[in-house]
């Protein structure tokens, strides 16, 4: 049984268990959350979007098989065992091609969700929710079009497993995550004043067509295998805000899940919740957690953080420094299509924008060879010498105090995953079986 129908299992017999997912392809990413479940026993979903890993390489310039790899390659450096390794993919299905035609986009489509399956990737989000370059825009997409675009995919992914099968017969047969109302990747373009929360009865209409269309086309075995819905349950961010989890505006929503078991709903756009949000969002059924530009935002900011302590350790100038902060500001004004529609404002507030947003697009130029030069200069700078826990104290508290227990120790590297483990564990304290968490706290 896949390790997310055995959650969903457990919750069935009253556990309040969960996932959470990584959706990035950013090393320092990937290694931090194997990192924090090395010690746990636990397992790992870490997704690619169709826009990073693709057959054309995506603006990481990997193919679902390379990512693959690659997210193997960091798990045998930290010593995670692969087996614990759950590969998912996000928003599968014409994304990167929408302003094309639906034949050509589909197309496109097909073979983008083939190679996800045929390289092992077992959770799979089939998304078709957004208009192709010839739908009518004057009208919604018709959830009967969203559908029947999903159950095409969902053919394809099933011969594809198929093929797989005929390879490894130990092969996992993959699950499934569909829905129409699917937030865009990596948040909010808008600064809405408040979100519309899923209407119980479009989910239950919905449902109810997604079922029928995947039976019609002869996939019923695929539709029991449809583990998470996405609905729009009040959580997004934008570029200045965060609309925070409110149960009792998603209670009619939630209560509508409990009339389907063995069906969670899958919460996107969950970055910079409050972990008490995401805990309630688990114990209401959203129970599967994306979380992407949340973790290369603490990761930018672990990085300014010790540029500001590189500054100070390297103010004699015997040294080049790295500027990192300099760098990266340079490379995104030079190369401004990851942001230019997305940040809005004077020029001081887009300076703001590119350094701080919510919406992180800083993480699109973290693969940029000068970016990453200046990263591999302020880590060696650094490495090199010794931090003063006083300087700590002032750039990076909450690792300061890890430091002075003897639960971290102070270098660069360890520095910059701790701080993305900071916003990790949120999610795994939010995620975390009820039972186990009761023993962890001295409750049983």
């Amino acid at each position: 049984m896949h390790p997310i129908s055995r959650m969903i299992e457990s919750r069935a017999s009253g556990s309040c268990a969960g996932i959470y997912s990584a959706c990035s392809a950013n090393e320092y990413v990937i290694e931090a959350a194997l990192r924090r479940a090395k010690d746990n026993g636990e397992y790992v979903l870490i997704e690619a979007t169709a826009n990073q890993v693709n057959q054309d390489g995506g603006y990481t310039g990997m193919v679902p098989a390379s990512f693959r790899d690659f997210v193997h390659s960091v798990a045998l450096r930290v010593g995670f065992p692969g087996g614990r390794i759950i590969l998912g993919g996000d928003h599968l299905g014409p994304l990167t091609w929408r302003k094309s035609s639906s034949a050509s986009a589909m197309g496109k489509s097909r073979e983008l969700v083939r190679q996800y399956v045929l390289a092992g990737f077992t959770k799979i989000h089939l998304d078709t929710s957004m208009y192709l370059g010839d739908d009518d825009r004057s009208k919604k997409l018709d959830d009967r079009v969203i559908a029947d675009r999903a159950a095409d995919l969902a053919s394809v992914a099933e011969e594809a497993y198929g093929e797989l099968e005929q390879r490894d017969p130990n092969a996992e047969r993959p699950v499934y995550i569909v829905g129409s109302e699917v937030p865009i990747p990596g948040g909010s373009r808008g600064e809405e004043a408040g979100l519309s929360v899923t209407a119980p009865e479009d989910f239950e209409s919905t449902l109810d067509i997604f079922g029928r269309t995947f039976r019609a086309r002869g996939l019923d075995e695929a539709w029991r295998r449809v583990v998470g819905f996405v609905v729009q349950p009040g959580v997004e961010f934008g570029d200045e805000s965060v609309h925070q989890y409110d149960r009792e505006a998603a209670r009619s929503l939630t209560l509508a899940l409990g009339k389907h078991p063995g069906l969670v709903f899958e919460g996107h756009s969950t970055d910079y919740q409050t972990a008490r949000a995401l805990r309630q969002m688990v114990e209401d059924g959203i129970a599967i957690l994306k979380v992407g530009p949340g973790l290369t935002f603490a990761l930018r900011e672990a990085l300014v953080a010790l540029g500001l302590i590189e500054e100070e350790l390297l103010a004699d100038g015997s040294e080049e420094k790295s500027r990192f902060a300099q760098i990266l500001e340079e490379r995104m004004v030079s190369e401004p299509d990851n942001w230019k529609d997305h940040y809005r404002g004077d020029p001081a507030a887009l300076r703001i924008a590119r350094r701080y947003s919510y919406s992180d697009r800083c993480r699109y130029y973290l693969p940029d060879p000068a970016v990453r030069q200046a990263i591999g200069r302020l880590i060696s700078n650094l490495e090199n010498r010794s931090i003063p826990t006083t300087v700590l104290s002032q750039y990076m508290p909450s690792q300061y105090r890890k430091i002075m227990e003897g639960d971290l120790r102070n270098g660069a590297r360890e520095l910059i995953l701790d701080r993305i483990g900071d916003c990790i564990d949120d999610y795994r304290r939010a995620t975390v079986p009820s039972d186990r968490a009761a023993a962890r706290d001295g409750r049983a």
